[in-house]
């Protein structure tokens, strides 16, 4: 095994623009960081593009450049890789479509994509009950963890999926504007309204909705893809290693690379995850392997949310207890690298992802070369710093191969 080992810590969605509540800082300006900042003072500073011009910004999208894959050459669909690391095997015809439950209001507003972020226990109730009226031989419905599921359509019978909006972007916009169209759009959205029956009328979804607070109304199809094919990271840059993440999709991104996802107790993908859980395991995880990744998704819940309050108490616990924690335990080791950065921002002032370069760090004690590095103006870790450096990688996909090599 490689003797320099690599971590990437990765605060979702901590990006964002300038908020006059904060005096015209950015969260992670405003925020209290001191770990991060101390690795943008003592490592290298800079802004990476994780989306390319021309793809939607989305988590998929991000985090396969920050993973170190070209995204217009490999990426076939979020609900795809969700699939993959839920253990669904896809032949080559079929499609998978992520299926959100969320919540529609009396005048056909979607006001949460979450439904108040369901229980999974909930959750699983509801989408069994999907499948019991609405599955068919070809239309399968898979559940997955809180809001967060998949239905996989058998055979899928067009050459293109059909073109579908997630349910973040439009939070306090009327659905039925934004409905799937295109190939296979008639059944698409008959059954997302034969879903609002079915959740309406059935007994057991009543019987059970008083001792939850997720509150679902409708299932929404989007995300849809075809299974996908990527080299690992042991055949481009000799990595072996893990994926940590309370969401499919990091793991699944993680297993389409040659990744093994490791499940840590109370991670919840939301502000009460298991922040100090996730970096012992990847402490733990560093022991046998070269390379651990590891996701943390509740900034940019809050960002969707648009509770500014929430995003900064997610980047400082973040800070705290990840990026604090495996800071200290990889002291141990003489050759490692951490890089730390958000895969896109989640702008408050939104509620979903936008395309802005974000910051990244790269810390290397064992040694690493920049041409051209201007770190006088760091205050920490923040976009104007990082601005301000004159470090921009304008593919984030080239990261990995910069950090292995230790060049950039």
């Amino acid at each position: 095994m490689n003797d320099h080992r690599i971590a990437v810590l990765l605060g979702d969605g901590m990006a964002d623009y300038a908020i006059d509540s904060l005096g015209g800082k950015t969260p992670l300006e405003a925020a209290r960081t001191p770990n991060m900042d101390f690795l943008a003072r003592s490592g290298f500073l800079g802004l990476a593009k994780t989306v390319p011009d021309g793809l939607a910004p989305g988590s998929d999208t991000a985090n396969i450049s920050v993973f170190g894959y070209d995204p217009r050459e490999v990426y076939t669909g979020r609900a795809p890789l969700e699939a993959l690391n839920m253990g669904i095997e896809m032949g080559p015809r079929d499609v998978a479509f992520r299926c959100n439950l969320v919540t529609i209001d009396d005048d056909g507003v979607l006001v949460d994509f979450s439904a108040n972020h369901i229980e999974t226990e909930f959750a699983h109730l509801v989408i069994r009950e999907l499948a019991s009226a609405l599955g068919t031989k070809s239309l399968e419905f898979h559940p997955g963890v809180s809001y967060r599921h998949i239905l996989i359509w058998r055979d899928y019978p067009y050459d293109e999926p059909a073109d579908t909006t997630p349910p973040h972007d439009i939070q306090g916009q009327a659905a039925d504007g934004h409905l799937p169209r295109g190939p296979g759009a008639e059944t698409l959205n008959r059954l997302m309204q034969d879903s609002m029956r079915v959740i309406r009328s059935s007994p057991v979804i009543a019987g059970a909705a008083s001792r939850y607070h997720g509150r679902p109304v409708s299932a929404w199809l989007w995300g849809a893809g075809r299974k996908p094919a990527m080299p690992s990271l042991k055949e481009r840059f000799g990595l072996s290693g893990y994926t940590i993440s309370a969401v499919d999709l990091i793991h699944g991104i993680g297993r389409a690379v040659g990744l093994s996802p490791l499940r840590v107790e109370g991670a919840t993908g939301y502000l009460d995850t298991n922040y100090r859980g996730k970096a012992d395991a990847l402490l733990s995880a560093m022991e046998r392997s070269n390379f651990v990744f590891l996701h943390v998704e509740s900034p940019d819940e809050s960002g969707h949310e648009g509770n500014l309050e929430h995003k900064l108490r997610a980047i400082e616990d973040f800070d705290a207890m990840v990026v604090g924690t495996v800071m200290e335990g990889m002291r141990r080791y003489d050759d490692y690298t951490l890089l730390v950065m958000p895969d896109h921002p989640t702008p408050v002032s939104l509620r979903t992802h936008t395309a802005d370069p974000v910051p990244f760090c790269v810390y290397s004690p064992g040694g690493l070369t920049v041409r051209g590095y201007r770190p006088e103006s760091i205050s920490g870790f923040n976009e104007t710093s990082a601005a301000s450096t004159g470090l921009y990688v304008g593919e984030a996909h080239r990261l990995m191969g910069i950090i292995t090599r230790k060049s950039f």
